[in-house]
């Protein structure tokens, strides 16, 4: 039996996002950003692209990947992926703007 998953934490900017069934943290860490940033390129043009309305669904998905905390190993990017066309940009957007905000402000 695997262990619960923790509750996000917005004192450390984390959201949380339903994926295949389980609830997983995304917690905007110094490694977690910098992977984000390798794959993406810099954060703060990721920022004005989604400020702008023109963040690509795939940028998103990064950055959500590189975020998760404690998730089950069984999650696979894709399933992250289809959770979030499934639960539509309605639902994802209050998680990227918690993420977003940690990343402009900081703790």
């Amino acid at each position: 039996m695997s262990a619960p998953n923790p509750a996000p934490n917005p004192a450390r900017g984390e959201a949380s996002l339903r994926v295949a069934g389980e609830t997983i943290v995304l917690r905007p860490s110094f490694q977690a950003l910098v992977a984000a940033e390798q794959e993406v390129g810099p954060l703060f043009a990721l920022v004005e692209r989604a400020a702008a309305g023109a963040l690509s669904l795939g940028e998103m998905v990064a950055l959500f990947w590189h975020c998760r905390f404690g998730a089950p190993e069984a999650i696979t990017r894709e399933q992250l992926g289809e959770a979030v066309v499934g639960g539509g940009l309605a639902a994802a957007t209050p998680v990227l703007r918690v993420l977003l905000g940690q990343i402009l402000a900081g703790r």
